[in-house]
C-alpha cells in the first residue's frame, strides 16, 4: 500500500508548507493555504518502450552545438503563426489562456479543422456532440481532427498510442486529474502534475501539445505561477464582450518575439483573421469631427493606423476628471501638464475623456502627438483634416521627440491614402520619391500653429 501524506499550498502562487498558515509568506495574501492529499509513489512515464535505453546527456563545447533552424509546423493561420514567431515548434508546449467566452476553444478548434496533420482535440468541459455543433459552422469536412472527451491523463495517453496525433490540443489544464496525485481537479497540485507529464510527452515524442487555461479575476493564469515557467509558449487571448474583435498577444515566448499581435473578428462561423487591422481601427467618418486624430504606431514588426478620440469639455463639479480607454491615464496627465506648462494651454479645470478606438491597447510613445493633436482638436472645437497623420513622441520640456522605425510607419500612412504626416525634425528619414508630405516639427508650438493657426 503506497504512504499517503498531506501538505499545505497556497491557492495564489503554489507555495508549499509543512503546515497550515493564515498568511501566505510568498503572495502575502490571507486564508489561500490548503491541505492537499498526495500519494507517494513510483512514477511510470506516460508509455514504457521496450527496447530503449535512457540516453544520458553529455556536456558539449559552445562551438560544438548546432544552430540549425527550427523546423515548425504551419498552423495555416496566419494571425496566430506570427503571434509563435512562424508556427508551431515540435516538442513544445503552448498555453492559451483568456476570459470566459472570449473565443478560446473555438480558436483552437478552427486551427485544429484546418490543418492537413492529425489532431487530437482533448476537451473535459464540452461533449463530442457540442463540439461537433460548432464544428459543424466552421469547417465540417475535416477528416484530420479527432474529439475525445476526458479528463483523466492515463485513458488520455492510452488514446494517444492508439491515434499518434501530429498536434495535441488539451481544453483545458484545469479539468484534467493523474491518478498519481490523490486531490481534486483544478488543484494545485494535479495542474503540476498533469502538465509535468504532458511536457514530457511533448519532448519524448517531439509531438506540440496545445493547453488551454483558465484565468482568474485579476487575469493572470489560473493555477500555480509555476505553470507558465514550465510551458515554452504562453498566450493571452483578449477581446470586449462589447467588440466583435480579439486581440491574441505572446506572454512569453521561447522561440520567438512576444511584442506581435494577432488580431481576429468573431463572427458566426468562426473566427476571421484580420491581415489589415487598420480597417477596424479607424472609423470610416465622411465628415469632419473635432477631437480625432490618427496616429501610427508599430505592434511587433507590423505598423498599424489607429484612431484617438478626445473630449475635452468644461468641468461640472470641482475636480476635473481624468478617464483613459486604452491608454495610460498617468501618461495623459503628464500630456496634459505639458500643454500647460509649455504651450500655454489651461485645461487645468476641464474634464478631458481619452479613448483609442477597436477596444484595443497601446503602449507605444509614438502616438503621444496623435493624443495631444487629439485633446487640441477638442478644446478648439476645430476638425483635423482626415489625410493628416503623427508618429512622435513627446516630451516633458514640451520637445517632439523621434522615434524608431519611422520609414515604416511612413509607408503603412502612404499605403492608406493619408496625405501628409508629422514627425520629430530629429528623426532620420531615408525614404525617397514619397507621395506623402512629410512636416518636421520640433516643439508642440509647431504643431499648434500648423494646425489651428
Amino acid at each position: 500500500m503506497a504512504k499517503t501524506k498531506s501538505t499545505f499550498f497556497c491557492q495564489n502562487c503554489g507555495t508549499q508548507y509543512a503546515k497550515w498558515v493564515g498568511q501566505c509568506s510568498a503572495c502575502k495574501e490571507w486564508n489561500t493555504v490548503v491541505e492537499e492529499v498526495i500519494q507517494k509513489e513510483e512514477k511510470t512515464p506516460w508509455k514504457s518502450p521496450s527496447n530503449t535505453t535512457k540516453r544520458i546527456a553529455k556536456p558539449l563545447r559552445v562551438n560544438e552545438i548546432a544552430t540549425d533552424k527550427e523546423l515548425r509546423l504551419n498552423t495555416f493561420d496566419l494571425e496566430f503563426n506570427r503571434v509563435l514567431g512562424g508556427g508551431l515548434v515540435p516538442g513544445s508546449l503552448t498555453l492559451l489562456g483568456g476570459e470566459p467566452g472570449v473565443g478560446k476553444s473555438t480558436l483552437l478548434l478552427q486551427i485544429a479543422l484546418k490543418l492537413p496533420y492529425k489532431t487530437l482535440y482533448v476537451s473535459g468541459e464540452e461533449s463530442q456532440k457540442q463540439i461537433k455543433m460548432r464544428a459543424d459552422r466552421i469547417n465540417p469536412n475535416s477528416e484530420t481532427c479527432f474529439i475525445l472527451t476526458e479528463t483523466k491523463t492515463q485513458n488520455i495517453f492510452q488514446q494517444i498510442e492508439a491515434t499518434e496525433p501530429d498536434i495535441v490540443v488539451i481544453d483545458s489544464i484545469q479539468t484534467l486529474h493523474s491518478d498519481y496525485i490523490e486531490s481534486a481537479a483544478g488543484s494545485i497540485s494535479q495542474i503540476r502534475e498533469c502538465t509535468a507529464e504532458l511536457i514530457k510527452f511533448a519532448k519524448e515524442t517531439n509531438t506540440p501539445v496545445i493547453l488551454i487555461g483558465h484565468i482568474t479575476k485579476d487575469g493572470t493564469i489560473a493555477g500555480p505561477k509555476i505553470l507558465e515557467h514550465m510551458v515554452d509558449t504562453v498566450l493571452q487571448f483578449e477581446g470586449d464582450r462589447n467588440y466583435v474583435y480579439r486581440i491574441l498577444r505572446a506572454l512569453k515566448n521561447r522561440f520567438g518575439s512576444t511584442a506581435e499581435l494577432g488580431i481576429y473578428e468573431m463572427q458566426g462561423s468562426g473566427l476571421r483573421e484580420v491581415n489589415n487591422p487598420s480597417e477596424i481601427l479607424i472609423s470610416k467618418n465622411d465628415e469632419g469631427l473635432s477631437g480625432t486624430a490618427i496616429a501610427s504606431t508599430i505592434e511587433g514588426m507590423r505598423p498599424l493606423m489607429i484612431e484617438i478620440q478626445a473630449l475635452v469639455s468644461t468641468a461640472v463639479y470641482g475636480t476635473p476628471q481624468r478617464s483613459t480607454t486604452g491608454y495610460n491615464s498617468k501618461r495623459l496627465n503628464m500630456l496634459l501638464a505639458v500643454l500647460e506648462k509649455r504651450a500655454g494651454f489651461k485645461l487645468g479645470a476641464k474634464d478631458v475623456f481619452l479613448n483609442i478606438t477597436g477596444g484595443i491597447s497601446v503602449d507605444d510613445p509614438a502616438i503621444d502627438l496623435a493624443v495631444i493633436a487629439a485633446i487640441l482638436s477638442s478644446n478648439e472645437d476645430v476638425a483635423i483634416d482626415k489625410g493628416v497623420c503623427f508618429a512622435a513622441e513627446v516630451g516633458l520640456a514640451g520637445e517632439i521627440r523621434p522615434v524608431q522605425r519611422i520609414d515604416n510607419r511612413i509607408l503603412e500612412a502612404e499605403k492608406l491614402g493619408f496625405s501628409s504626416i508629422f514627425v520629430s525634425k530629429n528623426n532620420k528619414i531615408t525614404l525617397k520619391n514619397t507621395n506623402i508630405r512629410i512636416h518636421l516639427i520640433t516643439r508642440i508650438e509647431d504643431l499648434a500653429n500648423a494646425l489651428f493657426a
